[in-house]
């Protein structure tokens, strides 16, 4: 199982609509040796043996260690496998293989709102998006709160997990791409005519934006324009103007 594309989701509820939704690729299912047999669980454990998954049962510490939650996984833990999950080594590595395709993707910097989060995901995953970066830190967790908030999308977009959203810039910038911050107080406009080549745009946090040190490492500082005393766009709003953007 390659881990990089594999995504641990948990929850009785998710867990079931996942196994009995044909267009994803569960891989294993975990679930606690305590879970008291028949209802819901039952059904998990049926939907599974009908889908050909392999069940591991483990003690309730070994699961919450599975799922990263164990205050609300509810003894039930599914890998699934994500086709278009990378690292951001592997990423690198296959841009390489495409110097003639421009690319464009989207870094999550401290937004820590799951609804926005899940939104930024389907807008991106539907705008054809080349990445999203995803820090392990300070972005709200790849959970079922997000996920719902993707419509499912979460599972097919392009997502690119990184430990932290500095060191995600630096090596994009090593690797010849443009960091491009979103910053109202910018002079240069998203929508100025010019061809930046690879870019990465760097979406902020809900409150304070996009953090002092991105902001100082990015190569550039982007706006959108604001009309009839409108101060700012929500972040998830914003996603989907870049991801549209030819």
């Amino acid at each position: 199982m390659d881990l990089s594309k594999t995504l641990t989701i948990y929850g009785r509820k998710p867990v079931l609509e996942a196994l009995n939704d044909t267009t994803l690729s569960p891989q294993r299912l975990h679930l606690a040796d305590s879970n008291k047999p028949g209802g819901i669980v039952s059904q998990i454990e049926t939907a599974a043996k009908k889908r050909a998954v392999s069940t591991s049962y483990h003690d309730r510490l070994a699961l919450s260690r599975i799922s990263k939650n164990g205050k609300q996984d509810q003894g039930v833990a599914l890998d699934l496998y994500c086709p278009n999950f990378n690292t951001l080594e592997g990423l690198l590595a296959q841009q390489a293989l495409k110097p003639g395709k421009r690319f464009k993707g989207l870094l999550l910097d401290g937004i820590t709102n799951p609804q926005n989060v899940g939104m930024i995901i389907r807008s991106g995953c539907a705008a054809g998006i080349d990445a999203i970066f995803y820090p392990k830190r300070s972005v709200a967790a790849l959970g079922p709160l997000v996920i719902k908030a993707s419509v499912g999308t979460a599972f097919r977009a392009p997502i690119v997990l990184c430990e932290d959203a500095i060191g995600c810039v630096k090596t994009l910038q090593s690797a010849g791409f443009q960091v491009a911050v979103m910053d109202g107080h910018a002079e240069a406009s998203l929508f100025d005519e010019q061809d930046r080549g690879n870019t990465v745009f760097v979406l902020g946090g809900e409150t304070d934006g996009a953090s002092e040190e991105i902001k100082s490492a990015a190569n550039l500082s982007l706006r959108i324009p604001m009309e009839n005393g409108v101060e700012s766009l929500n972040v998830a709003v914003t996603a989907a103007l870049i991801s549209f953007l030819s």
